[in-house]
């Protein structure tokens, strides 16, 4: 009946009225995301008379009305078809201010002048093409056809300069954000053709407020725009470590990479939020090509600052304590922390560092970053040991140090089981090196490492308490038994393929054991063929 009473109202089209009652359904409906089959159908009609309503020229506060009941229909993804239709999402990008129009008889498409409506029915606008957006496969392309991102970097060229209020610039943000995680093609666009990367860059820096040495802690506002930036630069910066940047790009993620590591070092109003501050920027970082980190290091030491070798280890330290808890949540949860290769960083904690010295080799749970990296790379969990503390070891097992730089160093302080995956992944079963750089091959172990070698399990790479021998007592004719039983049992999970034999080919790779049998009959038959021809 509520609706019902509202269509009737519109129908009039008293625009006093319709304010009245669209404020008092929006104060109502502000909280509910639960409805019938046909409260939708009628909210679908409501929605349709809404954006017909934007098209004409009311007061502005009914307007506003307007665009906030539309926020809160957007949000139920039943209710979305007369949002998500190009001339819908045309009129919500007029109001907010990012609409190109297509114009010019014969002159292709021009930038239309820019509607400078008010500030609060420019941010309604954005948060219904958020909820759009972020709901809709559809209206995801209609806004690429649109150009809503071209809209977006024009007014983001003016982020500096005008005086915008921090919920437009919020949202401007939030919608480039949604649109660049949403539709690669919009990354490539914003990162290549609009100098996307540019443009936030110098958005970041001038947030930040980089010369503002006070040293207090990022207010509240600025923190949350800082944090949509750089989830934009994540989104555009994904694939550069995929391919070769020239020195144009070079010097500009070096700048970036600066900004960075300022943000590492400054804290927000709160430790969880200051974690997510730190979160993101690692995020973006290790996006940046490994040759624009230098900078990381290249501050001057100065009093109270961590050195090692005549470099400033200030980032190094923070970069560190930060995976540090990340390792301790990964003890409660399924947790992916993130790599951070650089051979410098590695250098800081290696060889005095790097792995944990053999006597630590006994411990289950770590003492130390370096005990817990260990630690975590024995877990169960392929997002711990994998994605993240294997290609740690793997950049420290490549650093040009004295403490281990091959695959059996490798091997010998992770353990062959635990090894194995990335091995693997790398094609280093075979043994051999990978791309870095290496030292030499001289043998790198203690004597302390030397008299625990008998007791340490090659396949945990820990020394673990000896357990009874299961065969002692036998006599010979059991422990065949037993062993055939296994046979059977391994033949039999094979046979229902439930396991896949494996073998390692030449290229240290992994390969079904039928392929390997396969190539080696046939390279038989090959030999026998050509022994009959001769």
């Amino acid at each position: 009946m509520e609706l019902d009473a509202i269509f009737e109202t519109l129908d009039a089209g008293d625009q006093n009225e319709i304010h009245k009652v669209l404020t008092d359904y929006n104060k109502k409906n502000s909280q509910c995301f639960f409805f019938s089959a046909e409260e939708r159908e009628k909210r679908k009609k409501l929605g349709e008379m809404l954006v017909k309503f934007l098209d004409c020229d009311l007061q502005p506060s009914c307007h506003l009305t307007c665009l906030e009941t539309i926020r809160i229909l957007s949000r139920d993804k039943f209710g979305l078809p007369p949002f998500i239709t190009k001339e819908a999402m045309r009129t919500l990008a007029r109001h907010a201010g990012i609409h190109r129009s297509e114009g010019g008889e014969g002159e292709g498409e021009v930038l239309q002048q820019w509607d400078t409506p008010d500030s609060e029915r420019v941010v309604e606008a954005l948060k219904c093409l958020c909820n759009i957006v972020y709901n809709s496969l559809v209206a995801q392309d209609a806004a690429v056809e649109l150009r809503l991102v071209e809209g977006l970097v024009e007014r983001l060229k003016l982020y500096n300069e005008a005086n915008l209020p921090h919920n437009s610039k919020f949202y401007d943000l939030r919608l480039l954000f949604l649109l660049t995680a949403l539709k690669v093609e919009l990354r490539r666009l914003l990162a290549r053709e609009l100098r996307g990367i540019s443009l936030l860059t110098d958005a970041l820096e001038n947030t930040l407020k980089l010369n503002n040495s006070s040293g207090n802690p990022l207010p509240r506002e600025e923190m949350e725009r800082v944090l949509e930036i750089l989830k934009i630069l994540f989104n555009v910066t994904f694939e550069t470590n995929r391919r070769d940047v020239d020195e144009e790009e070079a010097a500009l993620y070096r700048h970036l990479a600066a900004i960075l590591r300022y943000c590492l070092l400054i804290n927000c109003e709160g430790e969880d939020r200051t974690e997510e501050f730190h979160g993101h920027a690692v995020n973006l970082l290790v996006n940046l090509p490994l040759m624009c980190l230098d900078v990381l290091l290249m501050p001057k030491v100065e009093q109270g600052s961590v050195e090692y070798m005549g470099m400033n280890m200030d980032t190094v330290e923070v970069l560190l304590n930060f995976m540090d808890r990340r390792l301790d949540r990964v003890k409660q949860q399924q947790q992916k922390t993130l790599q951070i290769s650089h051979d410098s960083v590695f250098m800081f904690f290696s060889p005095a560092g790097g792995l944990p010295p053999p006597k630590l080799l006994t411990l289950l749970s770590g003492i130390s970053c370096r005990a817990d990296l260990l630690v975590s790379l024995r877990s169960l969990l392929p997002q711990c040991n994998f994605y993240a503390h294997s290609e740690i070891y793997g950049c420290v097992c490549r650093v040009n140090s004295s403490f281990c730089s091959t695959v059996s160093r490798f091997v010998k302080y992770t353990g062959y089981g635990n090894a194995a995956g990335l091995l693997a992944a790398r094609g280093l079963l075979a043994g051999g090196r990978g791309e870095g750089r290496y030292s030499e091959d001289e043998d790198t172990d203690t004597e302390e490492y030397r008299e625990a070698r008998a007791d340490i399990n090659p396949v945990t790479g820990r020394v673990e308490e000896k357990q009874p021998d299961p065969m002692e007592g036998m006599t010979e004719e059991q422990k065949e038994d037993e062993a055939m039983k296994l046979v059977n049992m391994f033949n039999k999970l094979s046979r229902d393929q439930i396991i896949r034999p494996m073998a390692v080919t030449a290229e240290g790779k992994l390969a079904p054991l039928e392929n390997h049998v396969q190539r080696l009959q046939s390279e038989l038959l090959s030999s026998e063929s050509d022994s009959d021809t001769d």
